[in-house]
């Protein structure tokens, strides 16, 4: 049986992991056009919530557009991130 604790003990941290990237890391409220994540973009005044596993959700204000930004992390990725207590 103990030929399995280390599997079981992989897949306890994926779950972890995964359930932390749902988490918010970070809210910003703005009207810049300078943020690393949208430098290419121009929205005007916007919400932007970071998650945990790198993406963005923005909502432009003027539309109530929602927009999804940044590279969001999977996998080995994630778990490393995770691991390491965020990006």
């Amino acid at each position: 049986m103990t030929q399995y604790q280390e599997k079981v003990k992989e897949q306890r941290i994926k779950l972890e992991a995964e359930k932390w990237a749902l988490g918010v890391k970070a809210l910003h409220s703005h009207s810049l056009d300078s943020m690393w994540y949208a430098s290419d973009r121009n929205d005007g005044k916007v919400i932007d919530v970071e998650y945990n596993d790198g993406s963005v959700m923005r909502t432009i204000s003027s539309t109530n557009e929602v927009v999804m930004l940044g590279q969001r992390l999977t996998g080995d990725d994630l778990v490393s991130a995770y691991q390491r207590g965020g990006i």
